[in-house]
């Protein structure tokens, strides 16, 4: 029954820095009013929706206010530089700095390449892609560098 996951929310506090933003990402705007824009991320497939609101003040958790874009393991291998060069700041995430990643993440029992930034709002954002899926063997958090040197 179910094919995909076609929308998801984020509260921003000024919607058109905001558009900016996104934009920077790639993401085409589908719609948009007064407080709200709605960006595909697939067209026709899945889209993502950008809300100004005071809720953007609620407290980051990892539970509330994150986004994931699934990305290409080519696309990933110069994801640093891709950001950087759009003026977008990678954070530290699982102890692993921004000049560390892309990260390996032991999501067992699959393994994920991903690199972390944040929106101008503090939204988590992350570029990620599966690497293997359905592992037998324990994995630790590693640089995708050092598991690209693994194989």
């Amino acid at each position: 029954m179910i094919k995909g996951l076609y929308e998801a929310h984020l509260p921003v506090s000024n919607l058109l820095e905001s558009i900016e933003f996104y934009k920077k990402l790639g993401l085409e705007v589908a719609t948009q009013n007064e407080k709200l824009a709605f960006f595909w991320i697939q067209k026709g497939r899945s889209w993502l929706g950008l809300w100004e609101t005071d809720k953007v003040a609620t407290p980051y958790h990892p539970s509330l206010r994150h986004i994931a874009f699934q990305v290409d393991l080519e696309d990933m291998e110069n994801a640093k530089e891709w950001l950087e060069d759009r003026g977008i700041t990678i954070r530290t995430a699982f102890g692993f700095s921004p000049k560390e990643q892309p990260l390996v993440l032991p999501n067992i029992p699959h393994a994920h390449a991903a690199i972390y930034f944040h929106d101008p709002d503090g939204n988590s954002l992350e570029l990620i892609v599966p690497l293997k899926m359905d592992c037998e063997e324990e994995l630790q958090k590693m640089t995708l560098e050092a598991w690209n040197s693994k194989k």
